[in-house]
């Protein structure tokens, strides 16, 4: 285990693979993390790094076939998830894990009033009467800042704007008081304004709940204002893991340090060009052997093309899967 004691969810060795035509896609390679109450995780990585097939595979939401959990652990608070029945995984994501989904339009049901779509959780998990289970749909709506929140119950998805849709998606997703909530790129197609209201609120949620949130998203500079800790996505491997102030400070892998490099500077002088990472992610036809970034890598040597290396650790709480140390600017002599 590379993350701290007495974890909520704890992901060991995940392996998921996709059936094709052409043969198995290996979309997450040995994905292993933590979560802890009160914590926030950030995962970041571009699209096709396997972040939300991750999230998506311990929650039992892929369709399958052509999904398949090809090996790993996943426990939820001590207890194994993986060979659960269906009904079991149901209470699991309704009761004891919350999903916000990263498009609202798509995910609420557009016949239904939000009212109703809030409801019928909060009385299939907690079994609440029918009075008793609106009065508390009505606040979580006021929870998550929609005015006059009894009322707006009646009306439907399309009567509300893009960032209320994703209040109503967060408020869906803590109907029955779960103790990990994956939000899965929740803000991305909201303008700033909304995004830093949705992030407000989710900074007072776990504060007042003390829930372990996963934060999925392509935003660094996003994740270094709301995460404990992030966690770096490659080819569905985790190439790098550690404390914000660590990733930030000091970051140990080159996929990184290019992720990084990204982030628009508005403190220089002048405007600088965006970097930019050339080449693109591989297509995991089967499992990579060698550093699936080597192909992308600027310190690429031998050993990358013929290795893939494990996480490592290099200092307290931050690990890195990488042949090359930055610590001494040169290969990595360890095994």
């Amino acid at each position: 285990m590379l993350d701290g004691s007495d974890p909520i969810l704890q992901v060991s060795d995940l392996k998921t693979v996709f059936a094709t035509r052409d043969g198995d896609v290996h979309a997450v390679n040995g994905v292993t993390f933590s979560i802890q109450a009160g914590e926030l995780l950030g995962v970041v990585g571009e699209s096709g790094s396997g972040k939300s097939v991750t999230m998506m595979a311990l929650m039992g939401l892929l369709p399958s076939p052509p999904a398949k959990i090809a090996g790993g652990s996943i426990l939820y608070q001590g207890r194994e998830v993986r060979g659960r029945s269906a009904k079991e995984m149901r209470r699991l994501r309704g009761g004891e894990i919350g999903f916000v989904f990263q498009d609202p339009m798509t995910s609420l049901n557009p016949v239904f009033t939000v009212g109703y779509q809030i409801v019928e959780p909060i009385r299939k998990h907690l079994g609440l009467s029918k009075r008793a289970a609106r009065a508390r749909a009505a606040d979580l709506l006021d929870l998550v800042g929609i005015p006059d929140a009894r009322r707006r119950l009646d009306d439907f998805p399309h009567q509300f704007s893009g960032g209320m849709r994703q209040r109503v998606m967060i408020a869906i997703a803590l109907s029955c008081d779960p103790k990990v909530l994956i939000a899965d790129e929740p803000t991305t197609a909201l303008d700033v304004t909304i995004q830093a209201q949705i992030l407000e609120i989710v900074r007072d949620l776990r504060e007042k709940l003390g829930m372990g949130i996963i934060w999925i998203t392509h935003d660094l500079g996003l994740v270094a204002g709301i995460a404990d800790r992030v966690m770096v996505m490659y080819a569905g491997h985790v190439v790098e893991h550690g404390t914000v102030e660590r990733i930030f400070r000091a970051p140990q892998h080159p996929y990184t340090r290019a992720l990084l490099g990204t982030i628009p500077n508005l403190t220089g002088p002048r405007a600088e060009r965006l970097a930019s990472i050339e080449g693109q992610p591989p297509i995991l036809m089967e499992e990579p052997r060698s550093c699936p970034f080597a192909p992308r890598c600027s310190h690429v040597f031998n050993r990358c093309r013929v290795e893939n290396p494990s996480r490592r650790f290099v200092a307290d709480g931050h690990d890195v899967a990488c042949w090359w140390d930055f610590r001494t600017d040169e290969a990595y002599r360890g095994g």
